[in-house]
């Protein structure tokens, strides 16, 4: 177990002012706000609340870093990023404790978590030193074709709550690798971890301006003057689609470049030949990881109708074993949903299920407080009409319908304005690859629950926004193409 001493001497240690042109400080209106612990609903810290006037500091200092951070040879750029990588490591147990108690998945999960962001430094560390070009004569005869790339200029990140670290790593590491400058506003709910980050990206040798971050509750009025800016010329953003759509109407006349990692509505599809033991197996990954408080979770699980019993038993069977608690005490596996209107949200969406004719087979009804829990669930037998089908649920729970046939389970697969991640399982090769080309998704696991890879591109299609992150795709997000004709 974390020790109550051992979370007070965190909290007592880390950064809670703004982060602009390399220091920490207060926000000019000297106001705060509180972070709460969605497991007891106690504050746990006030942090600095970041002005319009503290977003343009932040992107003066960034204009002003530009032009000699892009001069920064690559290999220095790379050198930074794998310092920040390792400093993120040698602060591990510090990162998981905080990403714990501001966002309340359980510990585990935070380490994984851990892991997984700062691997996006080490990738593009690598990354920032095979940013090419090419040189080529022109087929006419005329000259010779020179490509070039140069970086995009300053951008803003706008970061969710449910993966307070990765979600920053995944866009500051392309943009430091890239040569471009970075100012990042965290979500209200979890900002402590970013605020962590910056000291960590300090340490490492980033220069001062190069990252700011700024910690809001209202975030509006502290992006929309940003965006308005037309020294800004890049936009990345995680979150739903309704904000997404609203941001992309902001950036349109700055003619922003924008990347948009927008909602999910993930189907899991077994098919009739598939292992049911093995697809139960990831199902429990693809549903509850951080708490299926994910937008890559699987949402709706379409199950062959000869094989719908026995998934869903096992199914039962395996989500049962959750142990639901605050997430820093030992055993617990899945912690809080983050906040009181996500819990209603979840809540509601199972009542509507079950109002409309689903049978309950697990869950379902949240706990008495204090905390925003809310219990792993099975809905089996959903009917069509049921929202959860088609709205991001957030939350544990699963619910199950029935196909007949191959046609059947992935026209019910795609039938989403969403297609940001999509599984599939089957024994059958040639199946799995027809079924992965027929999918409308960006992103598509074959026999497997986790899929997020910071060596893959991470993207989505339809209404889950587009633009990658991760891959070799990453960092060409924030590079501009230069042609240059020679004679």
């Amino acid at each position: 177990m974390a020790t109550e001493q051992r979370v007070r001497d965190l909290l007592d240690r880390i950064p809670t002012g703004i982060f602009v042109n390399g220091a920490f400080r207060d926000s000019s209106s000297g106001a705060t706000f509180p972070v709460h612990d969605p497991a007891t609903e106690e504050v746990l810290v006030e942090v600095a609340d970041a002005t319009p006037e503290d977003g343009a500091a932040a992107l003066d200092a960034a204009v002003a870093a530009g032009p000699a951070w892009a001069a920064t040879p690559a290999r220095e750029r790379a050198e930074i990023l794998r310092a920040a990588y390792e400093g993120l490591h040698a602060r591990a147990d510090d990162f998981a404790l905080l990403m714990t108690l501001e966002m309340g998945k359980a510990l585990p999960e935070s380490a994984n978590e851990l892991k997984y962001g700062a691997e996006f430094f080490r990738w593009f560390s690598e990354e920032a030193v095979r940013i090419a070009g090419r040189y080529t004569p022109a087929p006419a005869g005329t000259g010779r074709i020179l490509v070039s790339k140069a970086p995009v200029g300053p951008c803003l990140a706008i970061t969710p709550w449910n993966f307070p670290l990765a979600m920053g790593t995944r866009k500051i590491g392309p943009a430091l690798a890239a040569g471009a400058t970075m100012v990042v506003k965290p979500a209200g709910l979890t900002p402590l971890t970013m605020l962590l980050l910056a000291e960590v990206l300090k340490e490492a040798g980033v220069p001062d301006g190069v990252i700011s971050v700024l910690p809001t509750s209202k975030s509006g009025a502290l992006t929309g003057p940003l965006l308005a800016d037309p020294r800004l010329r890049k936009l990345t953003f995680t979150g739903s689609t309704e904000v997404g759509a609203a941001l992309v109407a902001q950036s349109a006349p700055g003619i922003l470049r924008t990347s948009m990692e927008l909602g999910g509505n993930a189907p899991f599809v077994v098919f009739d030949d598939a292992d049911v033991d093995h697809a139960v197996a990831q199902a429990l990954l693809a549903k509850l990881r951080n708490g299926g408080e994910a937008c890559t979770a699987a949402n709706r699980f379409h199950v062959h109708e000869s094989v719908l019993e026995e998934f869903t038993t096992k199914l039962v069977d395996g989500m049962a074993k959750y142990v639901l608690g605050r997430g820093i005490d030992d055993g617990v596996t899945i912690g809080p949903l983050v906040s009181a209107d996500q819990q209603a949200t979840v809540s509601e969406l199972v009542q509507d299920a079950v109002a409309k004719g689903a049978s309950l087979r697990l869950g379902g009804v949240a706990p008495e407080g204090p905390g925003h829990f809310f219990p792993p669930t099975v809905l089996a037998d959903v009917p069509a009409d049921a929202r959860i089908l088609t709205e991001e649920v957030f939350g544990p729970v699963a619910p199950i319908v029935s196909f007949a046939d191959e046609d059947a389970g992935v026209a019910a697969a795609n039938a989403t304005e969403y297609g940001l991640a999509a599984y599939i399982f089957t024994k059958d090769l040639d199946r799995a690859l027809r079924v992965a080309d027929r999918i409308e998704a960006g992103m598509v696991g074959v026999n497997r629950g986790v899929i997020s890879d910071p060596a893959g591109p991470f993207g989505g299609v339809k209404a889950s926004g587009f633009g990658r992150e991760g891959g070799s795709e990453g960092i060409e997000e924030y590079l501009e193409t230069r042609y240059i004709a020679l004679q």
